[in-house]
């Protein structure tokens, strides 16, 4: 008689079963074409209108998958109400960026990081991933819970930013952030009370490796976040009003700890 296998054991795999079989709808032209282009995005199913099949035709192409022409008006994709999709939708697997010493370890020049804590509006997400694609940084990482998922609206607003920019989903924030110290970078938590301004901190850290870390609007960073950053730094400001969205926030402090 075979032994019964533990609850503890069948929730593992059947957690596992689940992941494997997570699949996504990307939708709207720009986010479309990009993951159509991106060798390494496994792609299921491409619902796309006559008119942007005309308009995605080369990228089609390329990805060597076969279309589903549908009518614009009767759009046969499980997307939210509201989404404008611009008549093309395509379903694939999340992307695996690998582990995080691998896409962070240091090597030659000074790279610059972006950890995400309970940042979880896909829309400032998708906009974070374009400022790190212009501003070049390594890699955008968050926790896997507390922090916006790839989903449709996360890729229209990075407009193709999620295909090429490394978006990491890490087990536990915390614990990234002390493996990032170990690797030899300089964490900084952008803090609106931070006691020195992260222009002026910037000049030190040049050909340094420079890891920011930005909290959710309201709440900001969680204590442990705060206490494992090598300095809280604040973005100078003009005037009584000294708050900026999270996405404008990284791609200053980005431009900060780049410019030098």
């Amino acid at each position: 008689m075979a032994q019964k296998k533990p609850t503890w054991v069948i929730e593992k795999e059947r957690a596992k079963k689940a992941s494997a079989a997570e699949t996504i709808w990307l939708f709207g032209l720009h986010a479309v074409r990009d993951a159509l282009l991106n060798p390494a995005r496994v792609k299921l199913r491409l619902v796309v209108t006559r008119n942007a099949a005309d308009r995605l035709s080369g990228a089609i192409a390329g990805a060597g998958l076969e279309p589903e022409i549908a009518d614009a008006r009767k759009f046969p994709v499980p997307l939210d109400p509201g989404s404008v999709h611009q008549g093309a939708a395509l379903e694939v697997k999340p992307l695996d960026w690998g582990a995080l010493k691998d896409l962070c370890e240091p090597g030659q020049g000074a790279p610059r990081l972006l950890l995400l804590d309970r940042v979880t509006d896909p829309h400032n997400v998708g906009a974070i991933l374009r400022s790190a694609e212009v501003f070049g940084a390594c890699a955008v990482i968050a926790p896997h819970r507390h922090s916006a998922p790839e989903t449709g609206a996360l890729a229209k607003t990075a407009s193709g930013a999620l295909e090429r920019q490394p978006y990491l989903r890490v087990k536990n924030l915390g614990d990234a952030m002390l493996a990032l110290r170990d690797m030899g970078y300089t964490i900084l938590g952008l803090d609106g009370e931070g006691e020195e301004t992260i222009d002026a901190l910037a000049a030190d850290l040049t050909g340094q490796p420079v890891a920011l870390v930005l909290g959710a609007e309201g709440p900001g960073l969680r204590q442990r976040s705060r206490e494992l950053c090598h300095h809280l730094v604040r973005i100078p400001y003009a005037g009584e009003f000294g708050s900026l969205n999270v996405s404008n926030a990284a791609a200053v402090s980005l431009y900060a700890v780049t410019r030098q």
